[in-house]
């Protein structure tokens, strides 16, 4: 086959450069981003920024590269192939967070997704230098924040002293002061076992969707979530409509969980690849076979 065969080859539209730790549970950092960007019909150039010490039940330690190693990786892969969007996960330290707001800073033309992972697992000291980090050096490079209601108020209302929580306007606000202009708020609690997830700006929220609870423990749905938006917007989606299908399409793998270990449950971001069910099966016994639609592989 030709250079110029090569060329012609169809594939994914777009590109996102993903920043983030590797996970051997694949509960999150880069195994969840490759998985969930790939569903979406888009092509990941991960970046690995250390390793999670972890299984599916708990995160034991962290181990982060050294901030050369991961200037090195992204800029490397970024003047050989074009980039749409840039997600941003737990890099490991403050420096690495330097090295990829700089990179942000080089290539502030791209949208970049910032997702914030509990880190209660961590040292509070190492915890506090990097989110002091993430406050002074990746915000204001951010286009969008994703992060959980619990997680986002911590850091950044510590001081909230009123009876009612936050809203998610309230966050919003919060982090456009450091440059931020939307924010996704997720895992906002409701009655009746409902949870509600808005996309706010400081002056107003922008779109609202609301889900029921599954009866779960799941591990993996922020960085799901968070891979996904990216993706969809990496490929040219409106950011309303982008988060109205990065949400659709984390309920449906939240919906076809499955626990692979003895710890919690992990979203299936490939649901739409499983084989059919033994009832699906035709009267001959033989499987029936599987045709996907393409839009049924991408969201």
């Amino acid at each position: 086959m030709s250079e110029t065969d090569h060329e012609d080859d169809e594939g994914p539209g777009a590109c996102v450069l993903v920043f983030n730790a590797n996970d051997p549970s694949a509960a999150g950092g880069l195994a969840a981003d490759i998985s969930a960007v790939a569903s979406i019909g888009v092509h990941a150039l991960p970046v690995v920024s250390g390793t999670y010490i972890r299984d599916t039940a708990e995160v034991v330690d962290h181990y982060a590269f050294d901030d050369e190693a991961l200037g090195s990786q992204a800029r490397t892969i970024l003047e050989d192939v074009p980039v749409q969007a840039i997600k941003v996960g737990f890099v490991g330290s403050p420096e690495n967070l330097a090295v990829v707001a700089e990179i942000a800073s080089d290539y502030s033309e791209l949208p970049l997704i910032a997702y914030l992972p509990d880190l209660s697992w961590w040292k509070d000291d190492l915890t506090e230098a990097y989110l002091d980090a993430c406050t002074e050096l990746l915000l204001p490079q951010t286009t969008v924040l994703v992060g959980s209601h619990t997680t986002l108020s911590r850091w950044l209302l510590p001081d909230w002293v009123q009876d009612k929580p936050p809203a998610a306007r309230d966050i919003a606000k919060a982090a456009s002061e450091f440059g931020v202009p939307y924010t996704l708020v997720t895992g906002i609690a409701l009655p009746d076992q409902f949870i509600d997830n808005i996309l706010a700006a400081p002056h107003a929220a922008l779109c609202s969707h609301k889900y029921e609870r599954f009866d779960a423990h799941f591990i993996g749905a922020g960085e799901t979530l968070s891979a996904a938006l990216a993706a969809l917007i990496a490929s040219g989606t409106e950011l309303t409509e982008a988060v109205a299908e990065a949400l659709g399409y984390l309920d449906q793998c939240l919906g076809n969980g499955f626990r692979p270990g003895m710890g919690h449950v992990l979203p299936d971001r490939m649901f739409w690849a499983q084989p059919e069910s033994d009832d699906d099966a035709d009267e001959d016994g033989e499987s029936a076979s599987i045709d996907i639609p393409p839009n049924a592989t991408r969201h």
